[in-house]
């Protein structure tokens, strides 16, 4: 059975028009390659996982897409000398499906990036080895993640860097009511997924 999340529908629904079908299409390239994929959604933007690590990402722009493999370096046509990696990911700026590559590269590329993950290789430099102390949580942004269970469930999956984001942004407010019109606003997006600045992330919401 895929393992499905709404909140990618929902991403791909908010695309721009002409990145919505770019999309879908990389996502079914994935589960027919990948039947065991999970997908997830991490710093804003969509995410597939296998053997309990990120297998690759695809994020919608204004008038492109990215799509990219976690450890695309170490993958034969994908990372080394001259691989583009100018658009969070490994294949360009891609603004078609025409773009993509074969149906057949594509899913031996993924094939290749599963075991990677299933003989648990790390990527040199990728990894994180270690992290900025974590942020203090505002009581005010305490308070409402512990009425909104959704909201808070995004916020304690988000990494470090992202719940900072958040935390810093209603630290900064100087005046009670633009701490609290921040709060509200923070509660809101966490419970739709989205990381602080998404808006920069992922395309225009459909209108």
């Amino acid at each position: 059975m895929a393992l499905t999340d709404p909140r990618i529908d929902a991403y791909i629904d908010k695309a721009a028009p002409f990145a919505q079908p770019i999309l879908r299409e990389l996502r079914a390239r994935v589960h027919a390659a990948c039947p065991q994929v999970v997908e997830t959604i991490k710093w804003g933007f969509p995410h597939f996982l296998h053997a309990g690590a990120i297998l690759c990402s695809m994020a919608a722009f204004k008038q492109h897409v990215a799509f990219g493999f976690w450890k695309g370096a170490l993958i034969e046509g994908v990372g080394g000398p001259g691989a583009r990696d100018d658009a969070m990911g490994q294949f360009g700026r891609i603004t078609a499906v025409r773009e993509l590559p074969p149906k057949r590269t594509l899913a031996a590329i993924i094939r290749r990036a599963m075991e990677l993950n299933e003989q648990g290789v790390k990527v040199p430099g990728r990894e994180r080895t270690k992290s900025r102390a974590e942020a203090e949580v505002p009581d005010a942004l305490a308070k409402a993640l512990a009425r909104n269970a959704k909201a808070r469930r995004t916020f304690e999956a988000f990494a470090p860097s992202h719940r900072r984001e958040y935390c810093e942004w209603i630290a900064e407010a100087k005046r009670d009511d633009t701490r609290e019109r921040r709060v509200a606003q923070a509660i809101d997006w966490l419970a739709e997924g989205k990381a602080r600045h998404w808006k920069y992330e992922s395309g225009p919401k459909a209108t």
